[in-house]
């Protein structure tokens, strides 16, 4: 054998390299103001942060977090049932149920097409809709099922497409192994399929709470923007505080205080965003703890 290299083996390693770097600064580009804003955040938050924030409402200009970290929590649980029911349902439609038609189209074509259009409104179209035809046109004013219906319209359309590829990159091996063992259609569909794709769908549900959690403006126009309403369980002719509201109304105010309540805000925001990411982790570990991947 020759000693030599191969023609073109110094130019394949020059391009191997130069995409190497160039994959390195792309993550550099993710991460580089992820880490910013959140080192932003906490450097501004921690030296003034006191417990009792937790504790107490906001009165007025200051005060603490308590009804704006409750009506979140509310909001989030709301989108969670309601979109994260409809969502998946639509998913699972897409990708068990809809098959293709003598004109070879997809019955679930249409449904998809809809989901498509639906996921590229701006959200504040979305919620001066919401305030349009729930909050005038209902007479509902500010209130929580305003929001959450609102809400949960903004993000179906990431569960049921999330659901849908989870649903998808299911091996079909492990439908037939299903259907060879004589399992009914429903029992192999809870048990096999959606066990499977599990990790996929919980994914998206993340997302959905995590835009829920950062929404502002179809709030404003649904659940209203009074930072120190105190929460109610009435879902209509009631507003209701949240944590976005805070860090956008209070940041632009002049008083430290208001600052200073902003930025516990946004560091509130930023911890529940990790509680859900580790929740979806715990979740995701103990649906595939015996998953094949796993076990290799």
């Amino acid at each position: 054998m020759s000693s030599h290299a191969l023609p073109g083996t110094g130019r394949r390693r020059f391009v191997t390299i130069g995409f190497r770097v160039g994959t390195y600064l792309s993550l550099l580009m993710i991460m580089g103001p992820v880490v910013w804003l959140l080192a932003g955040i906490v450097v501004r938050a921690v030296p003034h942060f006191s417990w009792s924030v937790l504790t107490h409402p906001t009165t007025g200009e200051s005060g603490g977090l308590e009804n704006a970290i409750i009506g979140t929590l509310l909001l989030m649980a709301g989108v969670l049932v309601l979109a994260g029911g409809i969502g998946i349902l639509a998913g699972l439609h897409l990708a068990e149920y809809a098959k293709p038609r003598k004109n070879g189209k997809e019955s679930g074509s249409l449904l998809r097409i809809a989901s498509d259009v639906l996921s590229g409104f701006p959200s504040i179209v979305l919620g001066y809709v919401g305030y349009v035809a729930l909050v005038l046109g209902l007479h509902w004013n500010f209130s929580l099922l305003a929001a959450w219906i609102i809400l949960s319209v903004m993000v179906i359309p990431y569960i049921a497409k999330s659901t849908e590829t989870a649903l998808r990159q299911v091996p079909t091996a492990y439908r037939e192994g299903a259907e060879a063992l004589g399992m009914p259609p429903g029992y192999a569909l809870r048990k096999v399929t959606l066990k499977t794709a599990a990790p996929g769908i919980v994914t998206g549900l993340l997302l959905a709470l995590a835009i829920a959690g950062g929404e502002t403006a179809p709030l404003i126009y649904t659940a209203g923007a009074f930072a120190d309403s105190p929460v109610s369980m009435s879902l209509t002719h009631h507003p209701v505080p949240y944590l976005t509201f805070l860090v956008y109304g209070f940041y632009t105010l002049p008083e430290n205080a208001s600052h200073y309540l902003a930025y516990d805000a946004g560091l509130v925001l930023v911890v529940l965003v990790l509680v859900l990411l580790v929740a979806a982790r715990l979740v995701v570990n103990r649906t595939q703890k015996h998953s094949e991947a796993r076990r290799g």
